[in-house]
């Protein structure tokens, strides 16, 4: 029986992308000249492996495509090819073009066959060029070459699982002169003949220029289905060190004794997933870590519960229940830390995506850029990540296009021809922080100055602090640039960084010196799915306040409070007055609400900031401070302005999470109106 290679398709894919990931890493790493071996060893592999995958599948034309970038990779890895920037550039489309080869396989979609036919041909090209300067070689050259002998014997399963010997040894004899002799002694009778199981074994001599680990990588998706010995070739005092293994006894199994080349490309290939291999991790979706992360959330909110009930109990079973809910909350404690953990990634994943988009931006541009990253090691939750990539493409692509200048004005100004734009990530408490900064021409404060006041966003005399004025860039549409470009300039970009940011329940702060640089500073909260707020009472309802968009609470009196007209309330603090959000108003909440709070002769007032704005909302009471479990509304109900979700307190109740961002909008758009 035949196994269906299509439940392998999704791991195949998702290893590739990963692969491609790293192998795009490795070839931004590529200095011009001679290549690291270690690179270009990476490169290879993750050619070879995914042409491995690709013609087990039978994905021909990715297989046929991957092949010809193998073939160049090869040339580079015997030196007989040097890296120029021409050639980076080459390889760096192919890899383009195999995301959008997968993509559109994975899609079921028509491969754009043009574009992957004429970079094609520009490897084929590549590769014949220095071939034909050198010469086509004389049969004594060829003879000169190392010949390798390879004993071949597949295991009943090799067809099965997808390896055809053929394709191996045409990949042999695209590496030199091949023989090959078959051993048919182990074919049964015809009615004892299963067509799916490979009986032959072959003897093949190959006399090449290429390396042992070339020939051991053509078998490398075979490994694990054939027993393989390569012999001869190099000197044997070289194959000692670098290779004794491969030299001394058979390669079989999983390749555990192959050349250091054999390596696993990817962390679980299909062949192995087939065999059910072990490994010391496992993908998880991110559904089933959610459900995971929602039952222990119910779990913290009955423990609450519990632990109401436990003071009203006297005796010694109260007691002993009081121990054991004590030991409860311990216990339910870790657990959710450990969820917690299983939840953040690292931001590494975020951080990858900009060595190749400094490295065409710059080239662009006409600027020389180094990026550099560090932190990358630093967890954040995995829906923060998602959000922040955004933001963060964009401080980049600023920086490059408006920061870093070019290699003439920075050598006028004394500096490095190369400019530097640097990525940061730390904890810092329970946030996370991540810096963008270069050391370009930094933010130009005369010229923002200037367009502030040609907007009316400032007096023709006022002189605003430096934190204050650069906050401005953040204003939706503004922009110091005269000329828009397709990259920046046109005010579109900085308020979406900022909303964004906000949206997650963080802050952007942004320094700047002329003439040395500018630093954007994100601060971002770990994760989204745990919030520390102060419950409030609202009438007879109950709703959460984040913590990190607290200012101050005030007692307040009536002679704060103002009445504008057509406007609603404002209250004066701190020089500056603040519209009054009511939230028994908004929201409705209850029939009747303390006189107090109607009349605004007396009550308690918080004020909470916002996208930068701040507003005071009034509360009857603060019932105290408390950890809680977020659930969205969305799912089962639908958007709500003003709320970001709801929590269930511990005696069972449904308390709101309010937005504040969402409602300094309302507050601003009332005022506006």
């Amino acid at each position: 029986m035949s196994i269906d290679l299509t439940q392998f398709h999704a791991a195949f894919y998702e290893e590739s992308f990963e692969a491609i990931a790293s192998m795009e890493q490795a070839l931004l790493g590529l200095d011009a000249g001679t290549p690291d071996p270690d690179s270009i060893n990476t490169i290879f592999r993750v050619a070879h492996s995914i042409k491995g995958g690709a013609a087990t599948f039978g994905f021909d034309e990715i297989t046929s495509f991957t092949h010809s970038l193998e073939s160049l990779l090869d040339q580079l890895r015997s030196a007989r090819l040097r890296v120029t920037n021409s050639l980076s550039d080459l390889l760096l489309r192919c890899v383009d073009v195999m995301r959008e080869m997968l993509r559109a396989q994975q899609a079921q979609q028509p491969i754009d066959a043009q574009r992957v036919a004429d970079l094609q041909f520009d490897l084929e090209l590549a590769v014949a060029q220095p071939q034909a300067a050198a010469g086509s070689g004389t049969g004594a050259d060829s003879a000169a070459l190392p010949l390798y002998h390879i004993s071949f014997r597949p295991h009943p399963q090799l067809l099965a699982r997808g390896n055809d010997p053929l394709r191996l040894f045409r990949e042999l004899r695209a590496l030199g002169q091949l023989a090959v002799s078959a051993d048919l002694s182990g074919l049964p009778e015809l009615p004892a003949l299963d067509p799916e199981a490979c009986y032959l074994s072959w003897t093949l001599q190959l006399r090449t220029g290429a390396s042992r680990a070339a020939i051991l990588e053509v078998f490398d998706w075979a490994l694990g289905d054939c027993t393989l010995e390569v012999s001869g070739g190099e000197a044997a005092v070289a194959d000692a060190v670098t290779a004794p293994d491969a030299l001394a006894r058979p390669v079989t199994g999983g390749g555990a004794g192959s050349d250091e080349h054999d390596a696993p490309a990817h962390a679980a290939r299909v062949h192995e997933a087939a065999r059910g291999a072990d490994a010391s991790s496992i993908r998880v979706s991110v559904e089933k870590i959610d459900d995971l992360m929602n039952s222990v959330g119910e779990l913290v909110i009955t423990q609450s519960m519990l632990r109401q009930l436990g003071p009203h109990l006297e005796g010694s079973l109260g007691e002993r229940l009081r121990t054991g809910l004590a030991q409860l909350e311990r216990n339910v404690r870790e657990l959710q830390e450990s969820v917690m953990r299983v939840r953040m990634v690292p931001i590494s994943f975020v951080f990858s995506r900009f060595p190749r988009m400094a490295h065409d931006l710059g080239q662009r541009l006409g600027k020389q850029v180094q990026l550099k990253m560090t932190g990358g090691d630093t967890e954040l939750d995995k829906t923060v990540l998602e959000k922040i990539g955004d933001p963060l493409v964009h401080l980049v692509r600023n920086s490059i296009d408006h920061g870093i200048e070019t290699p003439a004005l920075r050598r006028e100004r004394g500096k490095s021809e190369c400019g530097t734009v640097q990525l940061h990530a730390y904890h810092r408490g329970s946030s996370i922080t991540v810096e963008v900064s270069d050391d370009g021409g930094g933010l130009k404060r005369e010229r923002i100055l200037a367009r502030a006041r040609e907007r009316n966003l400032i007096g023709p005399d006022e002189m605003p602090a430096d934190e204050s004025l650069y906050n401005m860039i953040f204003l939706a549409g503004f922009s110091t640039v005269d000329t828009p470009t397709d990259i920046s300039g046109r005010g579109v970009g900085m308020d979406v960084v900022k909303g964004n940011v906000e949206a997650l329940g963080g802050s952007i702060e942004v320094r700047s010196a002329e003439g040395q640089g500018a630093r954007f500073i994100i601060t971002l909260p770990l994760t989204l799915a745990i919030v520390d707020g102060q419950t409030v009472a609202v009438a007879d309802e109950s709703y959460i306040v984040p913590l990190t968009a607290i200012v101050e609470s005030l007692q307040m009196r009536s002679a704060q409070v103002r009445q504008v007209v057509g406007h609603g309330e404002v209250l004066s603090f701190r020089g500056e007055y603040l519209p009054v959000v009511r939230l028994e108003r908004l929201f409705r909440a209850g029939a009747a609400a303390p006189a107090a709070a109607r009349d605004g002769a007396a009550g308690l007032i918080m004020v909470v900031e916002g996208e930068g704005r701040r507003v005071g909302l009034f509360v009857d009471e603060l019932l105290g401070q408390q950890q809680v479990v977020v659930k969205t509304l969305e799912t089962n109900y639908g958007h709500v302005d003003g709320i970001a979700g709801a929590t269930i307190l511990g005696n069972g109740s449904v308390a709101l999470i309010l937005d504040i961002a969402g409602l300094t909008r309302c507050a601003a758009q009332r005022l506006a109106a």
